[in-house]
């Protein structure tokens, strides 16, 4: 038991940290630092629990858990990874990460292997939340392909699906047969209705199907086991450029200045920053005219990307990369008043042909563009004096990149690589090579 004096000044110092009684018996400076305290213990109070308030609204790895196992066990889908989870408990969901309630995001071991866990849930129940209605929302994830449905049938819906997605090209086959391998869990030569369910429901997230495409590219998480829509990558050492991330409920309160004079104070050397951006680059031409067609970032922020600890570029989102098909697709015939109504993701935005009301189909800022944007904070700062002007020359140019197809070919390689060039002699032949 708290003896009954202690009880008393705790109650003063919480409850009535300015009353007269208080202030006849301390000094006033004594009484500024109990105020203080006082006022220290109502934010951290509030903080922590707006950190309970945002952690049982965004992370549900349990129920998340819950459903893919509940299919597993029940024969509905299958996967490389569902008897880790499900039945030998190697695989385990350990801290959340996840931004949003619908996508879920979590760092977690593979038989002692760091590994990030994600899975999709649909928007939490509003009502009691029992777990069979959440059973019965995630069931028509896997209603496809339907029994009775042939290999050559199965191989000709994931082609058209592709073909719709990525547009048409050559390696369109080469890719199928990449997905069809996949899905053969087991290596028998077939695969199961439940491994085309769970491999179908995969490829309908933007981010498993840039994997697949990406999936030999030095710069994409390696994805390594899934089961039904819930897939296993590699973990990326540093999730993002920046090592100091405010949470929204405190933005108001960190002004921008001091949480960007912190993040430049804690990012590696300058030399490592652009041994980082030489890979982000690369991802740039990677996903410029690949294999599978090009793609866009319809949200570029430096949250997104990450590197490892040889300070290796390693895209640790892909959720906001979409194909160009897929945005032309969105934007073809879509009505509107101004460029905003033309816009895909958070930035892919077209501009909007008043005449018509109708948006036009070419994005206006291409990924370099937006990339060099945050590299005009991420680079510049701590840059060699003798290299400073010139880099800062370069970005400025590629900053007011055009996504027009005008410009696109010769002009975006020629700065892409102009800045690459820059990086690497600067860094060549010293450690950070």
């Amino acid at each position: 038991m708290m003896p009954r004096g202690l009880r008393r000044l705790v109650q003063l110092v919480l409850f009535c940290p300015m009353s007269k009684g208080l202030q006849s018996r301390l000094p006033a400076l004594k009484v500024k630092y109990l105020l203080l305290a006082w006022l220290g213990i109502l934010v951290a109070s509030w903080v922590l629990y707006m950190q309970y308030a945002s952690y049982s609204e965004l992370c549900r790895g349990h129920v998340c858990h819950m459903v893919i196992c509940d299919h597993y066990r029940r024969g509905i889908i299958s996967g490389s990874s569902c008897k880790a989870l499900c039945e030998e408990r190697s695989l385990t969901l350990q801290r959340c990460m996840s931004t949003s309630s619908t996508h879920q995001v979590y760092s977690g071991l593979w038989k002692d292997r760091p590994v990030v866990i994600k899975c999709g849930l649909e928007e939490p129940l509003k009502g009691d939340g029992a777990p069979d209605s959440v059973l019965r929302q995630e069931m028509t994830l896997f209603d496809k392909p339907t029994r009775g449905t042939s290999m050559d049938e199965f191989r000709e819906m994931l082609h058209s699906f592709l073909k719709s997605n990525l547009g048409e090209q050559p390696s369109l086959t080469t890719l199928v047969g990449r997905v069809i391998t996949l899905a053969d869990v087991n290596k028998d030569s077939k695969v199961s209705l439940a491994e085309a369910k769970s491999v179908w429901a995969l490829l309908q997230i933007n981010e498993f199907l840039l994997m697949v495409a990406l999936q030999e590219k030095e710069h994409t998480p390696k994805l390594l086991g899934f089961c039904g829509d819930l897939y296993v990558t590699e973990r990326v050492g540093h999730s993002s450029l920046y090592r100091l991330e405010v949470p929204s409920y405190l933005q108001a309160l960190v002004p921008e200045a001091l949480s960007s004079s912190l993040n430049q104070w804690l990012a590696p050397a300058w030399p490592r920053r652009a041994r980082i951006t030489i890979g982000l680059l690369e991802f740039i031409e990677e996903v410029f005219h690949g294999a599978y067609g090009s793609f866009l970032m319809c949200d570029a922020s430096p949250l997104h990307v990450g590197y490892n600890f040889r300070y290796d570029c390693k895209m640790a989102d892909l959720r906001s990369v979409a194909s160009e098909m897929a945005v032309r697709r969105f934007l073809r015939g879509r009505r509107c008043e101004t460029n905003a109504d033309c816009t895909f993701g958070r930035d892919c935005t077209a501009t909007c042909d008043r005449l018509v009301k109708q948006c036009n189909t070419e994005v206006v800022q291409p990924n370099l563009a937006k990339v060099c944007v945050i590299l005009q904070d991420y680079l510049v700062s701590g840059a060699p004096q003798d290299l400073r002007i010139d880099l800062e020359k370069q970005l400025r140019t590629c900053v007011t990149l055009s996504g027009l197809a005008s410009q696109m070919e010769v002009h975006h390689s020629l700065v892409l690589n102009n800045l690459k060039t820059l990086l690497w002699k600067t860094i060549s032949n010293t450690q950070y090579s």
